[in-house]
């Protein structure tokens, strides 16, 4: 684990706010950004960079863009969580 510093904190924002602003200018996928960052700027491996990056694109973009399609009737919750269980299951 890296010890959590000022510098590390600035660090992982720059990082967060560098690969919003490429995935939504240009919409290439966050990962591309935060992975390589975590391993050449924090020193991470590959494994625990990609770990990281998996955990940061849940909310903003699974569970907020669910949210949204839902709000607009265009979610079969149903159909996404049978298809999820096997998902998981195949997994």
């Amino acid at each position: 684990m890296h010890k959590m510093t000022v510098v590390v904190l600035i660090i992982l924002i720059m990082i967060g706010l560098v690969a919003g602003i490429f995935s939504g200018l240009i919409g290439i996928g966050g990962a591309i950004v935060i992975i390589p960052s975590l391993i050449f700027l924090l020193g991470m491996n590959q494994y625990e960079a990609q770990g990281t990056s998996l955990a940061v694109m849940l909310p903003p973009i699974g569970l907020l863009a669910a949210y949204n399609y839902y709000k607009a009737g265009a979610l079969n919750w149903k159909y996404a969580l049978i298809i999820a269980s096997a998902f998981l299951i195949g997994g």
